[in-house]
């Protein structure tokens, strides 16, 4: 069955708007910047610090060494994947007091208008 000339012509907007937006598969992370040496440097050293604190508690029957080592590990982890270049140098945007009840847009007027500043 052909399509009116009414639905063709809504298909033929629905792809043009299809093909025209842009896909938000891969969002740049907010943080940016790369992971920095001495992240990675600072991780590693606390990984392995780790590992030694578990092996000593392991081997010494020591309960409290084996926690401290894998405390270190974790800690370590951490360290090598969250410290980024650039990331304590960049100031953090402070934002500004809310509106009272009566001047605030409504939350479907907010969620268009963030998505028309997107593009």
């Amino acid at each position: 069955m052909p399509l009116s000339e009414e639905e063709q012509r809504l298909l033929d907007e629905m792809e043009r708007n299809l093909y025209g937006v842009k896909t938000d598969v891969h969002a740049p992370s907010e943080r940016g910047g790369r992971v920095s040496r001495r992240g990675i440097v600072l991780g590693l050293v606390g990984i392995a610090l780790g590992v030694i604190g578990l092996v000593v508690g392991v081997t010494t029957g020591a309960f409290i060494w084996g926690v401290l080592g894998f405390a270190f590990m974790i800690a370590g982890a951490m360290a090598a994947i969250s410290l980024r270049e650039g990331a304590s140098a960049r100031p953090r945007k402070m934002r500004a007091p809310r509106a009272s009840a009566s001047t605030k847009e409504s939350f479907m007027q907010r969620l268009d208008e963030r998505w028309d500043r997107r593009d």
